[in-house]
């Protein structure tokens, strides 16, 4: 959860002044908006640009996100740009879809176009998080010759194993049509009269009439194929001629790539994983924040200046190994150390092996002097059990896919949602133990419908009974051989599943135990499969939890220093309010079981009285023992408004599946003042293939 305001930087090197807005030309005629900081003293000594690249709205949506940090890089010379993609903000044109080959055009275009600035020495470097890490890896793909170094913070290498969409080959339920039903409202704003004049109303008719639904376009592409590739950098590592610092936490949903890429790409790069969510970590939570800043010039001044300041010379991967920690809806703060590592995979990180025992609960666990093998026995309440029906009741809250540190994000105690899994616990631990990695399961399973997934989760089991999540993983079981060809199961014939969990670091204390739990569903963040399934886990010696473990013993390397957090002034305005709450209703009688989030923000600007509002509802439906009765709605409300001008944007979206296609309806309603200007539905009928 947030924690004080950060320290504020008022002196730099530089003085800055700030370009509010600036035409970026593309080769088809199409313009983007740019907001630019720049040092007084670059039109005379021209400086290095830092590009970041996003749809989010650079005069409303994230004003007050985008001034701390690139005034605070223009303070230390650079000229640092702010770009809204194409048919987003400010900028012309219609946006398709998330990270379009078009898209990365663009953002080359757009390099060019600043290295040939009067105010730019020739060099350029690409920042973002999420959306703009994203396409800063992708863009790198390219490999613009202006383009001369990379951070990329919270984003992932494979747009399908890895993002909003799917996760081994499942829906996820939680997050796709949410963030589609998020970008439907974003793509439905109007431009800003106050930047592009009279035309503003044409201009944002014309973006109402011709941008789609996303949501579509994700649902129609079930496997991965051509589609998820193309800006999945993943596809080919050495197509990046740049160095990259690739920058996350372990409490976000995009993680994993981090220990991907740093295995994966040859050339220079840097890797960084600390607590916390999907922001950046000079503001992140769970804590500690860290001085990201100023760690960030420090990789500018190396690559883009010349400067020799050892950025290099320094371990090539610093990750947070937090403390156990009892289960909690938020944190402040995870307690922890860094450790540090010349290379990634590291030599001190080795692979324990703990075979799925059908015996009595205990035997040799993973703290015991036996080697780099254990047991994990079940359960006692499930002694001898090797099969489990799945349940679509909600049993405790998942947590967020991803959020920002919130005081309502984390999943609490697992030990409901353990009841109606199938569980294996280690005996007691003897030694603390390090999981740093992606742990990873072997199942040996069989299922009595030919579409049927797995989700497995590692708990942390106190002394006392509460259970902890450690991480988990799912795997649609069609996908069992491939996320490209899936192939529908032989009900009741057995296959090995290789299942691997999201990386994570967690230091299991002595006392503790390990579970891991094993289940054909987890709604409402995975979509079910179309018919209630029974599991079968066969235990003859081939199903086990691998577990990645630091055993070295203290660090590898000595990690560097960080600085304190800080960051340059936002823009003063005012707060409109803020609210974020989940909760789930079950109705007793009719089995119903309904999960809603909510959230809602906004803020008035001091500087021309700009006010910009949001807000968020998402409602996760289903009936007990009925797969097909599950639904996700999202609502959403944007406004923006100066004096006279008020628009609105309302959107609905809702999603629901048959046994054979997936049900998807789309509403935009738009409005200037009071009055209804727009109004657009979608529906699409999308056959499932394999989900």
């Amino acid at each position: 959860m947030k924690g004080e305001p950060l320290p504020v930087r008022t002196e730099f090197p530089s003085r800055v002044r700030v370009i509010g807005h600036a035409w970026i030309p593309m080769s088809d005629g199409c313009r983007l908006a740019a907001r630019i900081w720049l040092p007084e003293e670059a039109e005379e000594v021209p400086v290095p640009a830092i590009l970041e690249y996003v749809p989010y709205r650079k005069n409303d949506g994230l004003v007050l996100r985008d001034a701390p940090i690139h005034h605070y890089f223009a303070g230390h010379g650079y000229a640092s740009v702010r770009v809204d993609l194409r048919g987003s903000g400010d900028s012309e044109g219609i946006l398709e879809d998330e990270y379009l080959a078009l898209e990365q055009q663009d953002g080359v275009a757009v390099l060019s176009w600043l290295a040939s600035q009067s105010w730019c020495s020739g060099k350029v470097g690409i920042i973002g998080k999420s959306w703009g890490g994203f396409n800063g890896l992708q863009i790198a793909s390219h490999a613009p010759a202006e383009l001369k170094a990379v951070i990329s913070v919270a984003s992932t290498d494979d747009r399908y194993a890895d993002d909003v969409h799917y996760m081994g080959g499942c829906v996820l339920a939680w997050t796709a049509l949410p963030w589609a039903s998020t970008m439907l409202a974003y793509d439905a704003l109007p431009p800003d009269p106050a930047v592009v004049g009279s035309s503003w109303r044409e201009v944002w008719l014309d973006r109402l009439d011709r941008t789609p639904p996303f949501i579509e376009a994700w649902l129609d592409h079930q496997t991965r194929d051509d589609f998820w590739k193309q800006g999945s950098v993943c596809e080919d590592y050495g197509a990046i001629r740049c160095p990259v610092y690739m920058v996350g936490g372990w409490t976000d949903a995009y993680h994993n790539s981090i220990l991907r890429f740093l295995a994966g790409y040859g050339g220079p790069c840097k890797g960084l994983i600390g607590p916390w969510a999907h922001d950046y970590p000079e503001d992140g939570s769970p804590g500690p924040a860290i001085g990201f800043l100023q760690e960030a010039v420090r990789w500018w001044d190396y690559w883009l200046k010349g400067i020799d300041n050892g950025v290099m010379d320094e371990p090539k991967l610093r990750a947070w190994m937090p403390e156990a920690r009892r289960p909690a809806p938020g944190y402040e703060t995870f307690p922890g150390r860094w450790l540090a590592f010349d290379r990634w995979p590291a030599p001190g990180v080795e692979t324990r092996r703990l075979v799925l025992g059908s015996g009595a609960p205990g035997g040799e666990g993973p703290g015991t002097d036996s080697g780099s093998t254990g047991t994990l026995g079940p359960v006692p309440l499930l002694r001898g059990a090797m099969s489990i029906r799945g349940q679509t009741a909600v049993a405790v809250d998942a947590g967020q896919w991803w959020g920002h540190g919130g005081a309502i994000e984390f999943p609490g105690d697992q030990r409901p949602e353990d009841g109606i899994s199938l569980c294996f616990d280690s005996s007691p631990s003897i030694e603390t133990l390090e999981i740093l990695g992606v742990p990873s399961v072997r199942l040996e399973i069989a299922a009595d419908e030919p579409l049927a997934l797995v989700a497995v989760r590692l708990c942390d089991v106190w002394p006392d009974g509460e259970s902890t999540l450690i991480t988990r993983g799912f795997r649609n079981l069609t996908h069992r051989e491939s996320d490209e060809h899936p192939i529908p199961l032989v009900p009741g014939e057995p296959y090995v599943v290789d299942v691997p969990l999201n990386a994570i670091a967690y230091k299991l204390p002595p006392g503790h135990r390990l579970r891991l739990a094993v289940s054909p569903t987890y709604w409402p963040w995975i979509w079910p499969s179309p018919a209630p399934v029974t599991l079968t886990l066969l235990l003859r010696g081939t199903a086990a939890l691998d577990v990645p473990l630091w055993t070295a013993g203290g660090e590898h390397t000595p990690p560097a220093h960080f600085a304190v957090p800080e960051r340059a002034p936002m823009p003063a305005h005012e707060p409109l309010g803020s609210l974020a709450t989940r909760e789930t209703r079950h109705e007793v009688a009719s089995g119903v079981i309904e999960t809603i989030s909510s959230a809602r923000h906004g803020h008035r600007l001091a500087m021309d009285g700009l006010e910009y509002n949001e807000s968020e509802r998402d409602t996760y439906r289903i009936k007990a023992g009925d797969p097909l009765s599950a639904q996700v709605r999202c609502e959403r409300e944007t406004s923006v408004a100066r004096g006279q001008w008020r628009t609105t944007v309302r959107t609905e979206s809702s999603m629901s599946a048959t046994a054979q296609a997936f049900l998807v309806t789309n509403v935009v309603d738009a409005y200037e003042g009071d009055t209804r200007v727009f109004s657009k539905s979608w529906h699409a009928t999308i056959p499932r293939n394999g989900v």
